[in-house]
């Protein structure tokens, strides 16, 4: 264990700290050319690994040498690789795979966007609209298609995970309904509909990401006589009814916006409906450092903020929401569970 005899001096954690885009960049290649995937449960010569990458040797181990260092890939005594606890979340196969979170946190525009954080510090605005011309899923959309693929799959693999936290912590005994606002593919909604199968749900969110909702959500799915499926943008109106209603990391935009879409979800409940808000904390949150830095990144391509749990409660009572209880949903995660007062 390391003590305060044995840390390194600040001058050496500087001085890997400035070259963590180094590190990233070890990661984003390793998952782009799969060499997770390709390491098996036995280990592998770094020869054998890079045919079956096709790289060469040399500067496969070099990147594996400089993973090695984060307790990413192990060198066994023999000189063959073997994985970690941490390589194998870098396979897509893995359960709890990280690939593509790893490839969206690291794609192209991103390493525009860093350089001009400052940029961002000083005017509290984006730069990807002064950096492309044009506000930032617009750009995803429309210049870079490969990286909208990258984000819808790595929002896909984080809802899937974290959709199963959400609903063991959720109780919903009592609830004869509940609504997914802003749920994107329905991960949530579909998971407590599985818990509790008297429940009926709703999934809303824009036309666009309702098309791709579930299977277990569209017709002929197995949820589909229990769930229905509206279109539409919680900022504008939330046409729905519920008992319970889910907001899970939408929070993030300007505070009109977050104003607008509490308010509107309110008026959707009427007195007593509970609503339950989840979100990333920036102050309360055993992964700070992750949390911290996806809210620089917030800053950087859409102008928005991860919440402190002070901020999100504000938000919360200035809307005109009773917070009963504040608790973690997981390591990343936090539910605010709030009801419409009559």
């Amino acid at each position: 264990m390391t003590t305060a005899e044995t840390a390194p001096p600040p001058s050496m954690l500087l001085r890997e700290l400035v070259f963590g885009a180094a590190c990233a960049a070890a990661l984003r290649t390793a998952a782009r050319l799969g060499v997770a995937d390709a390491l098996g449960d036995s280990p592998m010569t770094v020869e054998d690994l890079a045919t079956a990458v096709k790289t060469e040797p040399r500067p496969l181990g070099r990147l594996l040498r400089a993973l090695a260092c984060y307790d990413v890939f192990a060198e066994q005594a023999d000189g063959r690789w073997a994985h970690t606890d941490m390589s194998r979340l870098l396979r897509e196969d893995d359960p709890h795979s990280l690939r593509y979170i790893t490839l969206w946190c690291t794609e192209p525009w991103t390493w525009d966007a860093w350089p001009r954080l400052d940029e961002a510090v000083r005017t509290g605005r984006n730069v990807v609209e002064d950096l492309y011309g044009k506000e930032f899923f617009q750009y995803l959309n429309e210049d870079a298609p490969e990286s909208a693929v990258v984000f819808n799959r790595a929002m896909t693999t984080s809802s899937t995970q974290s959709a199963r936290d959400v609903a063991q912590h959720l109780d919903l005994s009592g609830s004869s309904s509940v609504a997914d606002i802003g749920g994107g593919q329905g991960h949530v909604v579909a998971s407590l509909l599985e818990k509790y199968p008297t429940v009926h749900g709703t999934l809303l969110d824009l036309p666009r990401v309702v098309e791709n909702a579930d299977p277990r959500l569209r017709p002929g799915g197995a949820l589909a006589d229990r769930v229905r499926i509206v279109p539409g943008d919680c900022r504008v109106a939330i046409p729905v009814r519920a008992d319970v209603y889910v907001i899970k990391n939408i929070l993030e935009w300007d505070d009109d916006s977050t104003a607008r879409t509490l308010r509107n979800v309110r008026e959707a409940g009427g007195p007593g409906a509970r609503v339950v808000v989840i979100e990333n904390l920036v102050d309360d949150t055993p992964s700070m450092r992750f949390s911290t830095a996806m809210d620089l990144l917030l800053l950087l391509n859409v102008g928005g903020a991860k919440h402190t749990r002070e901020s999100m409660a504000r938000r919360l009572t200035d809307a005109g929401l009773v917070i009963d209880d504040v608790r973690p949903v997981n390591p990343y995660l936090h539910a605010f569970d709030c009801t419409v007062p009559g």
